[in-house]
């Protein structure tokens, strides 16, 4: 394998950082490449907030589902579906007024425009994640930047057509320290030919055996499998019902009727 396809295999999520800041060199590098991540219309839909005060990161750390970790990452990107820009862009050159003249309906931002400037902001988050990996600079994820829109909106003073949909934690690899990976599911239940293949039961079992693995029969839930305790633990904790609270908010905000 060459040298990129090793960055990508042997990348995991990183949550334990050297105690060093990263450079000024190193960040250039990041910004820079995810600048060049593919993009709809090459309109760029996205922006990046680079957080270094340890302030911030205390707060992030417990808006973002209380993770200690995060304030102790040396810097964290968040990664904002934006269409403000290109919203203002229509505005201050007469599009409004043009479609009227032209006997139209002037539409702002939409769903579909929410969905596509959420694939430009993640698409460019991961290509920062592996240039940071090549640099010898691990990265987490954090979805939770979703949740707590006003609150977060405040913070980082976001305006209208502004969402949070990624975050990413990023430090130097500690001393002699390597990320554990842990295994996906096998390729046949992912990647499909030329059209979806529906799962059997007997597909899903297979699928699932080694998570099955994972369940405890002591839990808090009293579940009785593991689909019955991860259920509990992930769709219906409260993190995850405050995050579907601030996306179903960010889609009206978006998809108004002008």
């Amino acid at each position: 394998m060459n040298e990129t396809i090793c960055t990508i295999m042997k990348r995991g999520s990183l949550r334990r950082y050297k105690e060093e800041n990263i450079s000024d060199e190193h960040l250039d590098i990041i910004l820079n490449a995810a600048m060049r991540a593919p993009t709809a219309g090459n309109m760029m839909t996205y922006s990046i907030i680079t957080v270094r005060k340890e302030e911030t990161k205390k707060k992030l750390a417990i808006s973002c589902d209380n993770q200690p970790f995060i304030a102790k990452a040396p810097l964290i990107l968040i990664f904002l579906a934006d269409y403000s820009k290109w919203y203002k862009y229509y505005e201050v050159n007469g599009v409004r007024e043009f479609q009227k003249d032209r006997g139209e309906t002037f539409a702002g931002p939409s769903a579909g425009s929410f969905v596509l400037a959420v694939q430009d902001a993640v698409i460019a988050a991961e290509n920062a994640v592996i240039a940071a990996e090549s640099l010898g600079i691990g990265s987490c994820y954090i979805g939770d930047i979703m949740e707590q829109k006003e609150y977060h909106k405040t913070l980082f003073n976001l305006p209208e057509y502004v969402f949070p949909v990624a975050m990413l934690t990023l430090g130097y690899y500690p001393e002699d320290y390597m990320v554990p990976l842990k295994e996906r599911f096998a390729e046949k239940y992912v990647v499909f030919e030329e059209r979806y293949n529906e799962l059997s039961k007997e597909d899903i079992d297979d699928m699932f055996r080694k998570r099955d693995q994972l369940f405890t029969a002591k839990n808090k839930y009293n579940a009785k499998n593991y689909a019955q305790m991860h259920y509990n633990f992930k769709v219906k904790a409260p993190f995850s019902k405050e995050m579907q609270r601030s996306v179903e908010e960010a889609l009206k905000e978006w998809d108004k009727k002008e």
